[in-house]
């Protein structure tokens, strides 16, 4: 296997800054496609990654896995992409192809073991991690490669390669549409694309937020209600009034109490990722026959489908265009919440 030195930045260890480093990729395969990276996103899950919160990170980590960029080379057997186009890698960059999941396009269950965008061993190069998207160049197979479309904010469209992905999925799994009642825990990166993708899908949303201030911003985004969710007077007011809620909350959190603003047979979908167990009580799943479920990102078919839909939609996300140099101050102030709604990398001629 020939490699290629390419430019990146990433971290030696957990306490340490991001900085400019080289690492190595393969060179173009016969079927893969070389990405020119125009931007990434920052993702809260790249957070946890550099800090080790999974307990499996492997250095140096070069996190993103929200990647737009413009196809620089092709392999001879590359049928879908052409040089000069724009195109995308998401979470998932390999799979094994063959078992039951990724033959239904379910590669984010992949029974041998899904190959993520980074921080995952990389069976081309004998096992050596993958590295992410903070970086000049990527190759990636085809099969996992996106087509992008000419969303009028490309930049801003880059969250939508996970956020998107991980609130779109469980929204057209549960069958959302015109007419349904939908409740969305949280306002952050993921929580305000619900939003806008829930209301495109015809659903009535309803948001519930901790932050005060962040009321008027649910409206401004598109629900049709906003709710302090610290106020047990207005939670008594839904209760028994939702068919679906889509839980993005990542800090622990009392589920029980929104579990009872379901109605009979709805569902609550956690795609928040708390660092803490959460705690169901029986009468609450019991009582009206609900569920409490999770849902992880989409697959590649499904993700495209979303890419499409936000196009047709408008749909990007809420954003702020930084440079690499301001990168570990962006991790820090996401690391403090302090961020409406997305920071995303311009790595154009940047490292």
């Amino acid at each position: 296997m020939n490699i290629q030195k390419v430019k990146a930045y990433g971290t030696y260890a957990a306490n340490e800054p991001l900085k400019q480093m080289a690492i190595t990729r393969r060179s173009i395969g016969k079927t893969d496609v070389e990405l020119e990276v125009l931007y990434c996103g920052i993702c809260h899950s790249d957070l946890h990654q550099i800090h080790n919160d999974f307990g499996h990170t492997m250095w140096p980590v070069v996190p993103g896995h929200e990647i737009v960029g413009r196809v620089k080379a092709v392999g001879e057997h590359v049928s879908k992409f052409k040089v000069g186009q724009l195109a995308a890698i998401g979470c998932i960059v390999d799979s094994c192809k063959t078992c039951q999941f990724c033959e239904h396009d379910t590669e984010q269950f992949c029974e041998e073991g899904t190959t993520f965008s980074f921080n995952s061993p990389d069976k081309y190069m004998g096992g050596e991690q993958t590295y992410g998207g903070f970086s000049d160049l990527y190759v990636c197979d085809e099969r996992y490669v996106l087509q992008m479309p000419e969303f009028k904010d490309l930049a801003a469209a880059a969250p939508l390669l996970c956020a998107g992905i991980t609130v779109y999925s469980p929204l057209k799994h549960w069958n959302i549409k015109e007419g349904s009642k939908v409740g969305i825990l949280g306002v952050g990166g993921l929580g305000h694309i619900a939003i806008k993708i829930a209301k495109a899908l015809g659903a009535e949303v309803t948001v519930f937020t901790t932050s005060d201030n962040k009321i008027a911003d649910a409206k401004r985004l598109g629900a049709d209600y906003a709710v302090l969710s610290t106020d047990t007077v207005q939670l008594q007011e839904y209760n028994k009034k939702f068919d679906f809620i889509l839980d993005t909350i990542s800090a622990k959190h009392d589920v029980n109490q929104y579990l009872n603003l379901l109605t009979w047979e709805g569902s609550l979908v956690l795609v928040g990722l708390p660092p803490e167990s959460l705690e169901v009580g029986a009468f609450n799943v019991v009582y009206g026959r609900r569920s409490f479920s999770g849902s992880n990102i989409g697959g590649i078919a499904e993700t495209q489908e979303m890419l499409d839909f936000c196009f047709k939609h408008d749909i990007t996300a809420d954003i702020e265009l930084i440079d690499v140099e301001q990168i570990n101050n962006a991790f820090s102030r996401l690391e403090k919440g302090d961020i409406k709604y997305r920071f995303v990398v311009d790595l154009q001629n940047n490292i």
